[in-house]
């Protein structure tokens, strides 16, 4: 493990650290939202998936943040699951969920190129 700060790593690893970031705050803030708007919004595995994407950015931003050599296998598991959060966000037709898959669909794009 080496320690990289900001302006020794790559320019896409901090932008994809910004991105990680970003897509855990607005996951958490729209599982907040899905909860006071109920319904298929709330249902279990909707909240569950949410959460998982919202914890494995913070675990990607980390692993990055930390120069983990284990960075590109954590990254490219935080595509997939972001992607997969993106497709359940959209599918609702709801602006605040469009949002968010926005977000996690940006995110998805810098981790798989971490990934790769």
């Amino acid at each position: 493990m080496t320690h990289h700060s900001a302006a020794h790593r790559p320019q896409a690893m901090n932008e994809c650290i910004d991105n990680c970031t970003q897509c855990h705050a607005i996951c958490l803030e729209t599982i907040n939202y899905c909860l006071t708007k109920g319904g298929v919004h709330a249902a279990p595995e909707h909240i569950a998936l949410l959460a998982t994407c919202a914890d494995t950015c913070a675990t990607s931003a980390d692993a990055m943040l930390r120069g983990a050599s284990v960075h590109d296998v954590v990254c490219g598991a935080c595509a997939e699951i972001c992607r997969q959060c993106a497709d359940a966000c959209d599918a609702m037709n709801d602006p605040e969920m469009t949002r968010c898959a926005e977000v996690c669909r940006r995110c998805a794009e810098s981790c798989s190129a971490m990934a790769a």
